[in-house]
C-alpha cells in the first residue's frame, strides 16, 4: 500500500506539523521524563477523576516546578487533558505506558540513537556512521555491540528481537517443510533462531556464522540449553570478501540481516550464499520492507530506523524498499520462488533458489 502519493494537509495543518518537527527532540525527552518519573502512571492511577499538579508533586516527592512544566508540556504533546485543574491521561499516554512496541522504540531511540543522531548530516555526507563515535572508536555498531554498556545492549537487543522474534513461529514450519539436514544461520546474533530450529526439528544441524563477539554470546545461550552438539560456529567478518563461506548446506537463513549492508555488499553476500548452498537448497530471507506494510505507522518506523543505520550502524545500509531489494537478489544470480507477506509484526519471507 502506498501512503505517500498525496498531501492532504491544509496550509495551517502543515505549518502546525512543521512546529512538531521543530520541537521533536524536546517532545521526545519530555515524554520520556513523564514516563520515567512515573508522572503518567500517577495520573493514570487517579482515573477519570483526575489529579492536580500539586498532588502529583507531593505523591512522587518531586519539585513542584518540574512537575508543572512537564504536565503542561504533556497537554501540548497530547498525553494529558486538563479539566478544572484536574489532569487525566489520553489514549496516546496509555500507549506510551503500556504498548511494548512503543517502549521498545523509545528505549532504542534514547539509549542507542539519540546522542549520535546529532551527527546525521555528517554521516550523510561522509557515508560513515559518525554518530557511533559516542560509543568509542568502532567501524560499525556490530563490532561494538559486545562491548557496549549493559543498558545500551539491552535496548538494542530488545529492539532487534521484538521485530523478528514474533515471526519465528510462523516461518519455522515453512523453512523446515523441505526437511533440510544442515542450515547456515548467517548473522545468528544471540542464537534465538538456532535454538528455535533445533527445538522444532530434531534432525537439523545449524551452523551460526557471525562475528566472534556475537557468536560467543550465542554459544553461551546454546550451551546453557544443552544444544552444544547440534549447533556449530563459524567466526567470520562477512564484509571480508576474500573469506569463503562454508559450503554444503541444504538451507541458508538470514533474519533481519541483509538490511545491515549496502546494495553492493548485499549482492556480494548473496553471491557467496549461492556458492554455499546445495544445488537444490534454498536461501531464506526475512526482512521488513517499508513499502509492504499494512499500516502507515509501520512504514514510518522502518524509514526512521534507516537513519539509525546511517548515523549509528555502518553509514550505508537501511530498511529497504522491496523493489530495490528484489533487483539485488536477481543481480546475485538468485530468483525468488515464493514470497510470504505480513509475517509477524512487519516482515516478508523470501524463499530463494539458484537460477539454473
Amino acid at each position: 500500500m502506498n501512503f505517500y502519493t498525496k498531501d492532504n494537509k491544509t496550509a495551517l495543518q502543515a505549518k502546525e506539523y512543521a512546529q512538531w518537527i521543530a520541537f521533536a527532540p524536546v517532545v521526545f525527552q519530555a515524554t520520556r521524563a513523564l514516563r520515567n518519573c512515573e508522572i503518567l502512571t500517577t495520573i493514570e492511577n487517579a482515573g477519570n477523576e483526575g489529579t492536580t499538579i500539586e498532588e502529583v508533586s507531593t505523591k512522587l516527592k518531586l519539585p513542584y516546578y518540574g512537575v508543572r512544566v512537564l504536565m503542561e508540556a504533556g497537554l501540548g504533546i497530547g498525553l494529558l487533558l486538563n479539566n478544572n485543574e484536574k489532569y487525566t491521561i489520553t489514549k496516546t499516554a496509555y500507549f506510551i505506558l503500556h504498548d511494548k512496541l512503543t517502549r521498545v522504540n523509545m528505549d532504542f531511540t534514547h539509549d542507542v540513537c539519540y546522542e549520535g543522531t546529532f551527527s546525521l548530516e555528517k554521516s550523510i555526507k561522509n557515508g560513515t556512521p559518525e554518530g557511533l563515535k559516542v560509543f568509542g572508536s568502532w567501524k560499525t555498531i556490530y563490532e561494538a555491540l559486545a562491548h557496549l554498556e549493559p543498558d545500551v545492549q539491552k535496548s538494542w537487543f530488545a529492539f532487534d528481537h521484538y521485530y523478528s522474534d514474533d515471526s519465528f513461529p510462523e516461518v519455522l514450519p515453512r523453512v523446515y517443510s523441505n526437511k533440510p539436514k544442515t542450515l547456515l544461520d548467517i548473522g545468528g546474533n544471540t542464537g534465538k533462531w538456532a535454538i528455535a530450529s533445533v527445538k522444532h526439528d530434531s534432525d537439523v544441524h545449524v551452523t551460526i556464522m557471525d562475528l566472534p563477539g556475537q557468536a560467543n554470546m550465542a554459544k553461551k545461550n546454546i550451551d546453557a540449553l544443552g544444544f552444544t552438539n547440534r549447533v556449530s560456529f563459524y567466526h567470520a567478518n562477512i564484509l571480508d570478501e576474500t573469506l569463503p563461506f562454508p559450503k554444503g548446506f541444504d538451507a541458508i537463513w538470514m533474519s533481519q540481516f541483509l538490511d545491515c549492508f549496502s546494495d553492493e555488499q548485499i549482492i556480494s553476500i548473496l553471491k557467496r550464499c549461492n556458492d554455499a548452498v546445495n544445488d537444490n537448497g534454498y536461501i531464506y530471507i526475512l526482512e521488513p520492507f517499508w513499502d509492504l506494510q499494512r499500516f502507515e505507522a509501520a512504514s514510518f518506523c522502518l524509514q526512521m530506523t534507516s537513519l539509525y543505520f546511517t548515523t549509528m550502524a555502518n553509514g550505508n545500509s537501511q530498511m529497504y524498499d522491496s523493489k530495490v531489494f528484489l533487483k539485488l537478489i536477481e543481480s546475485a544470480g538468485l530468483q525468488v520462488e515464493e514470497t510470504i507477506k505480513n509475517v509477524g509484526v512487519s516482515h516478508t519471507l523470501l524463499k530463494c533458489k539458484k537460477i539454473k
